[in-house]
């Protein structure tokens, strides 16, 4: 499991927006960000310093990106 900020996660995760790289993504129960690429890789990242409504806010803009997004 990867632990970054709000925004570092959007900075790392910028290459990938794209549905040719990440097959979906999910909130566990946790509240940790899960992201599986179409190669098989399952990132797992703990975002700090955030709300659940912030988190919300990033799956949206991954749904917007067409990517799947799993609730």
């Amino acid at each position: 499991m990867k632990t970054c900020s709000l925004t570092d996660f959007r900075v790392i995760i910028s290459p990938w927006l794209s549905g040719e790289y990440l097959r979906r993504v999910y909130k566990d129960d946790n509240g940790h960000l899960l992201l599986l690429f179409r190669d098989g890789v399952e990132d797992v990242y703990q975002i700090e310093n955030c709300t659940d409504e912030q988190l919300e806010m990033v799956l949206e803009d991954l749904r917007k990106q067409g990517i799947q997004v799993e609730e």
